[in-house]
């Protein structure tokens, strides 16, 4: 291949309109066919489409092309596509380049188009330029231990160490606790069927403890890891005894923990004042006190109060456990307080009362009086009362609950950021005082209860893990995925996977799917034996390399380390391409393969070819 003339084929995408519409591709392409080494050059309207790939694979084997240039849309999605597309004709994917002539010209020069085609020109020069300068690579593969670990025994760490394991290969299973269950061991019942929280996953928890392919490794905790995908040498501190393994893959699902309102709404001052999950709690084990009213406060804690984000889940819990106040309390006191007053039924309500209640309401805003709250229309029954700046009843099912809950006459009233509710005590009764955002008026509630809806938060061991495992956390504070579209349940890092609450909080039926998914990307290198790593690699010269280790200290993968004589040593499977290591060695003695000095500094010395001159 490096003895034959160079033949490179350029394609170049009117992406729709996305580039053809802001940049003159006809142009392009008579000015691709001047370049030194273009044998071929066309266009197309959707170069990723069947009859556009089918026309670089046709071009490759009727003008004998030995390099490929595509100028086309984001190289992120794309690539691998067209790679693909040359390996199918007999061409190697490492003898194909990539111009962005979408994000990188069209669209940020969508009103000049004279000067769109201009720099079009000069980006598929310099591609065409590095394009000639390319070798072929060979990928190096790498055998893999058919074993995985899974970080945590909630929901997500069992469905994915179960659906692991039920396709044949061993699995330890890692969790803190003493028992498996994670979060959902504090909750009463679920909100999709009203199902009691434990009795729903026994039947997961007893799957788990009877899989002779999963090691159970409970009062346990990950002491170390090292090595690469395919080659985890692990330990575990399972319960004092220490246990040292090699495994192929790893899957975190450590799952999240709720946030503590310290200092707001009288949270730990007054009595009755819980948040979500304490009131769950409180259900469970049928303890709640005798009330007559009670008040869920939403956001407390999230949305720009101390945490940044919405916690998504809180809404829809707080909607569930009103419909169970309102249809359940007696049966959550376990105190036997006598029969449920039923709800009069609408038909028996008098109307002519109903309407001089409103016109009692209206004058007293009309002369600007303190408004107190209007009776329950459910006499005889709990009163309850959910403050939010707005309802997040994502789902089909979530927003037939929102709706039940108004029909069971649950009042929902909203508040803004600016005038957020205020929580302190008259006598023996809690007052909420708050800015009525509809009524645009000034009003107070007493109430026997307020429960605080607090967002989750990750683990407090999550920063130590990420730093073992080598992977990122996000400015939430949830471990961060590799794309949240492209790769949503994989790590940056090669062979660690994420699901679950860890990576952001999100409910059961999420959370198995999530888990499900980590599983079955999880077991792909685990049922090939094998990887293949991208030969976009460092590569030593020993020669030139000191051994001064200033590249151990600046590579983000820990892919490098001291051989033997001591001269820096690339850990292929480990290593991801990044380059920092060859921007920082002192000597030089570290080049990239496939991005060379001498492809890069072509590349550029092409692009500003028009200035030069």
């Amino acid at each position: 291949m490096n003895e034959e003339p160079v033949r490179i084929g350029v394609f170049i995408c009117h992406c729709g309109t996305n580039i053809g519409g802001f940049v003159d591709v006809p142009a392009v392409v008579e000015y691709a066919k001047t370049l030194p080494g273009v044998v071929f050059a066309t266009n197309n309207l959707y170069t990723c489409a069947e009859d556009g790939l089918a026309s670089i694979r046709d071009a490759i084997k009727e003008h004998r092309l030995n390099r490929v240039v595509v100028a086309s849309c984001t190289p992120r999605t794309h690539a691998p596509l067209f790679q693909g597309v040359c390996e199918e004709a007999g061409l190697n994917k490492y003898l194909f380049t990539f111009v962005n002539l979408r994000e990188h010209c069209s669209w940020v020069h969508m009103k000049e188009k004279e000067k769109a085609t201009q720099k079009a020109k000069d980006l598929v020069r310099a591609g065409v330029a590095r394009v000639r300068l390319l070798q072929p690579q060979e990928e190096a593969r790498i055998d893999v231990e058919p074993k995985a670990l899974v970080i945590g025994g909630g929901i997500s760490g069992m469905v994915a160490a179960l659906s692991i394991a039920q396709q044949g290969f061993p699995v330890y299973l890692v969790e803190k606790e003493s028992e498996f269950g994670g979060f959902v061991r504090n909750l009463n019942n679920l909100y999709l069927g009203g199902k009691d929280a434990m009795e729903t996953i026994k039947p997961l928890i007893d799957k788990v403890m009877a899989n002779a392919n999963i090691i159970k490794c409970l009062n346990s905790r990950l002491v170390s890891v090292e090595g690469f995908i395919g080659n985890y040498n692990i330990v575990i501190d399972a319960n004092g005894k220490e246990i040292k393994d090699k495994v192929g893959v790893i899957v975190v699902a450590t799952g999240a923990i709720e946030y503590i309102p310290e200092g707001l709404y009288g949270y730990d001052l007054y009595e009755n004042v819980v948040t979500l999950t304490e009131f769950e709690i409180l259900c469970k084990k049928k303890a709640l006190p005798k009330i007559n009213s009670i008040a869920f406060i939403q956001c407390v804690g999230s949305r720009g109060q101390d945490k940044s984000y919405c916690s998504r889940i809180c809404c829809n819990v707080a909607i569930k456990n009103a419909l169970n106040v309102v249809e359940n309390y007696q049966d959550m006191l376990g105190l036997g307080t006598g029969e449920i007053v039923e709800k009069v039924p609408v038909e028996m309500k008098a109307p002519e009362e109903i309407l001089e209640r409103r016109r009692r309401r209206r004058g007293r805003r009309e002369r600007g009086e303190e408004e107190e709250e209007a009776p329950s229309p459910t006499t005889g029954k709990i009163e309850v009362t959910i403050f939010n700046r707005d309802i997040m009843a994502y789902g089909v099912e979530h927003e037939l609950n929102y709706n039940r809950s108004r029909e069971k006459h649950v009042r929902y009233v909203r508040y803004t950021p600016e005038n957020r509710p205020k929580v302190y005590k008259e006598g023996d009764k809690l007052v909420i005082d708050y800015w009525h955002d509809t009524l645009k008026m000034q009003r107070k509630m007493t109430v026997d209860m307020i429960v605080l809806s607090t967002p989750l938060v990750n683990n407090p061991d999550a920063k130590e893990l990420s730093k073992m495992l080598k992977v990122p956390l996000g400015q939430d504070g949830f471990f961060l995925e590799a794309h949240v579209k492209l790769r949503p349940v994989d790590f940056a890092t090669d062979g660690i996977f994420v699901c679950g609450t860890a990576k952001g909080p999100a409910d059961i039926t999420e959370c198995v799917f999530q888990a499900q998914a980590a599983a079955s990307r999880a077991t792909i290198p685990l049922a090939r034996g094998f990887v293949q790593t991208e030969a976009l690699t460092a590569r030593v010269n020993p020669t030139l390399c000191t051994g001064c280790g200033t590249c151990i200290e600046v590579c983000p993968y820990k892919a490098i380390q001291k051989n033997k004589d001591g001269v820096a040593e690339v850990i292929v499977a480990a290593c991801k391409g990044c380059g920092c290591c060859g921007a920082t060695c002192p000597e030089g003695a570290i080049d990239l393969s496939h991005y060379t000095d001498m492809q890069l500094i072509a590349e550029a010395k092409a692009a500003l070819q028009e200035v030069i001159e």
